[in-house]
């Protein structure tokens, strides 16, 4: 059996990288899927302590937070396309104005 300090590891690695993304790339996409792989590696989490500890309560605030991660990807993704649309770029550094 896997001991839990590799699923903790393998969940910060995770943490790390996407905090990583969300602050050094410019790209918007890329910080989406940086805020992607923050949620996954919380999920691990839950279904770590959730599975050595003999509880179903992990795996249910995990089915909570991908249906949050979902709507989050629809709604992100569909304010890129209308910035995109209107801006003509998708740089974050480009998004320092709150008016069009």
């Amino acid at each position: 059996m896997v001991p839990l300090s590799w699923y903790l590891s393998l969940s910060a690695v995770l943490f790390i990288i996407g905090i990583v993304g969300v602050l050094v790339r410019r790209n918007v996409i890329v910080v989406f899927m940086s805020v992607e792989l923050i949620m996954n590696s919380v999920n691990i989490n839950l279904i770590a302590f959730s599975h050595y500890l003999s509880s179903i309560t992990g795996q249910i605030f995990t089915i909570f937070v991908i249906t949050v991660a979902a709507a989050e990807a629809a709604l992100g993704l569909a304010l890129i396309v209308v910035v995109y649309q209107n801006k003509g770029s998708i740089n974050v550094d480009e998004m320092n104005v709150m008016r069009w």
